[in-house]
């Protein structure tokens, strides 16, 4: 690729914090054999109560340093980021970046993933209620509502913001601590409808706490995952890109702009394995 000849190429996943490695563990597992560089903003987490401009500022300054790493591709596994700077980033900012240094790069993001497979679940009649659970800032920015109906004009959409969750996961919470806001969540949604017809957990952090969700949610509730959808997508984009393929040797780097090791003990227990970070 011009501009990176002699560069070993990797495949970026940047998230705000700890949340992304939901998304990267499932990339991983759909493709083994490509090389990862996953980069945690964990000083600034976490992003769903921040300005958009801060949300943007931060997102470019991550994605510069991906860049540094050799990454011509970056899966953006931040809900936050992917509302409020996806956009901007790939109509304005990539095509500077391109110009300035001859690099074709690209960011894709994890919403219409996880649109796209909530819409063409089969289980979803018409008039059926979709729940979704998220951060403040992606509440307030609509974009679930507005590009689930654009594709499924049929469908209800309800939204819960959970302000102080994502932040809690990142400090390394106790889990009654975790727990409880889950449950004051879900049954500030459930007095909105009482039955939704599926959820999705709209911020990576959530699925690493999924088991909270279920309990207090109706029984038989199916939740749409992020991760599954956004790594069949990656599989696609790969196949319909070659042009972005990255390594073959399965290498894998984890980097951290800074985080309290308090919340190691869940995020290797999700994982599967210690992980080590290194400082970005």
């Amino acid at each position: 690729m011009p501009g990176l000849v002699g560069v070993e190429l990797l495949i970026g996943v940047f998230d705000s914090g700890f949340g992304g490695l939901t998304v990267h563990r499932a990339l991983v597992d759909a493709l083994p054999d490509r090389d990862f560089v996953y980069l945690g903003d964990n000083r600034n987490a976490p992003y769903g109560m921040r300005s958009p401009i801060d949300v943007l500022n931060l997102t470019c300054a991550g994605l510069e340093r991906l860049f540094s790493e050799g990454c011509t591709l970056v899966i953006l596994a931040c809900n936050t980021a992917s509302v409020v700077a996806l956009r901007w980033i790939q109509q304005q900012w990539l095509p500077v970046r391109c110009r300035e240094d001859g690099v074709q790069r690209n960011v894709i993001g994890i919403v219409a993933p996880t649109i796209e497979a909530a819409t063409a679940a089969s289980t979803l009649k018409p008039a059926s209620t979709i729940a979704i659970f998220a951060t403040r800032r992606t509440v307030e920015s609509d974009c679930y509502p507005i590009e689930i109906r654009k594709r499924r004009a049929d469908l209800a959409v309800v939204q819960q913001s959970c302000e102080l969750l994502a932040g809690a996961i990142e400090e390394g919470a106790k889990r009654t601590k975790i727990d409880s806001l889950v449950r004051q969540y879900v049954a500030e949604l459930l007095a909105k409808v009482a039955t939704p017809d599926c959820a999705i957990l709209g911020c990576t952090h959530y699925p690493l706490v999924a088991d909270a969700f279920a309990a207090p949610l109706p029984s038989g509730i199916p939740i749409i995952h992020q991760p599954v959808a956004t790594a069949t997508a990656l599989q696609s984009y790969l196949h319909r890109h070659p042009e972005y393929d990255a390594g073959r040797a399965g290498r894998r780097l984890f980097l951290s702009t800074g985080f309290s090791s308090h919340a190691l003990p869940l995020i290797e227990k999700f994982w599967g394995e210690k992980l080590a970070f290194e400082q970005a």
